[in-house]
């Protein structure tokens, strides 16, 4: 009968461990409530183990990239400066952005899929995606007429990471959804935007002065703006390599 309440219920530990618990119970003379703490306890720690998993198979990372994983001597200087800062998360709970710009191989995506991956874990909702996806969902979703929903959920998460700004250009209807987008963000939720370009060189790709202007005033607004200019760790390591042979 437990298990069966447990099932209908859907506290699946409470189904599978209900017996095993009331055992351990009987054995070592537990009370009415330590068993009942000691079964829900399970049931919660498992519930959030889960709840984990899924919010980082939602973020849809590219890969699994851990700030325990970064060799931070090898870092950019401005970066090194202030990752114990945003290795906090506070900028998530206080709504501010990050732009880090520099060269590739200097730990961009890295870092910004670090901080992501913990911001998962310590329970935030987070989204990764690079910018040409992005426009490519934006147009689809106006298409389709879904536009709304895409940006209600857009609006929703705590994090959303975009990467590579400046690897592909794109048009002016491009870059006026890009803005529009990305402002509904500005001042109350977190955003990460990683480029291999400087500001003075975002007009390359988006193709208007004006909007590039009031973009880079927007995503700069009480942001973390980290120069991540420096050698690529990739270079290093191919250099590593030749020294060894």
């Amino acid at each position: 009968m437990v298990r069966s309440y447990a099932r209908e219920l859907k506290l699946a530990t409470v189904k599978d461990n209900a017996e095993m618990y009331a055992e351990d119970a009987a054995r070592e003379q537990w009370g009415h409530m330590k068993y009942l703490r000691r079964i829900l306890e399970e049931e919660v720690t498992r519930r959030r183990e889960k709840s984990k998993i899924t919010r980082i198979h939602r973020a849809d990372f590219p890969q699994m990239k851990y700030l325990e994983e970064l060799e931070r001597n090898e870092l950019p200087q401005e970066c090194q400066a202030l990752l114990p800062a945003l290795e906090t998360l506070e900028f998530i709970r206080d709504g501010r952005s990050i732009v880090m710009y520099g060269n590739p191989g200097t730990g961009k995506t890295h870092t910004s899929i670090g901080l992501g991956v913990k911001a998962c874990l310590e329970g935030y909702s987070v989204f990764f995606t690079s910018i040409p996806r992005l426009l490519t969902q934006i147009r689809e979703a106006k298409t389709d007429r879904t536009l709304r929903n895409l940006e209600m959920k857009f609006e929703r998460f705590d994090l959303v990471i975009c990467d590579e700004l400046g690897y592909v250009g794109f048009d002016k209807e491009g870059a006026e959804m890009l803005f529009n987008h990305l402002s509904l963000r500005t001042g109350k939720k977190a955003t990460i935007i990683t480029t291999n370009l400087p500001f003075t060189r975002w007009e390359e790709v988006l193709k208007d002065k004006v909007l590039c202007s009031a973009l880079v005033d927007r995503l700069c607004h009480k942001s973390y703006l980290i120069n991540m200019t420096g050698t690529s760790y990739r270079i290093k390591e191919t250099k590593k390599l030749l020294d060894k042979i």
